[in-house]
């Protein structure tokens, strides 16, 4: 049978959907876009309150709806970080970073975001961050709002 025989037809398989992000995630991309950063307030069964981010609809250990969104940040701690020398195409920065969790000012929580530190010597856990933030009018309600987190000015 010659290849011109064969009969052809294009076939595209995909899932097309639209993701629905409710009011607590909602609020959360709002605040990014507006250059705040919030968290959820939770309350455990023993009472004790605690503020996670980036917030999720339900208390991430008891599974209770959260409380109302507070603010948080900007400034954090790096809990635990590791650096990326080569990074990858899609990655935040086209140069060397650190993946970091970053525990925001407010939170009990730490959220993964680039820090861009320069170099490997220049990352220790407990140093502070700040966020860099994208220019107001580039910025969309996406965690990439937040270019990257950078040093504070002074830590060591």
């Amino acid at each position: 049978m010659a290849d011109d025989d064969v009969l052809r037809a294009p076939h595209v398989l995909e899932y097309p959907y639209v993701r629905s992000v409710g009011p607590v995630i909602g609020a959360f991309l709002t605040g990014l876009r507006q250059g705040r950063i919030l968290g959820a307030r939770s309350q455990a069964v023993d009472g004790t309150a605690t503020v996670v981010v980036p917030p999720t609809e339900y208390d991430p250990v008891t599974g209770r709806d959260v409380g109302e969104l507070v603010e948080v940040g900007p400034a954090g701690v790096v809990t635990t970080w590791s650096w990326a020398s080569e990074p990858l195409l899609d990655q935040p920065l086209g140069r060397p970073f650190a993946w970091a969790l970053v525990q925001l000012d407010g939170a009990d929580t730490a959220m993964l975001h680039a820090v861009d530190a320069g170099s490997p010597e220049a990352m220790a856990s407990g140093m502070r961050v700040t966020p860099r933030w994208k220019p107001a009018g580039e910025r969309q309600g996406r965690i990439q709002d937040i270019e990257c987190f950078v040093p504070e000015p002074g830590a060591p």
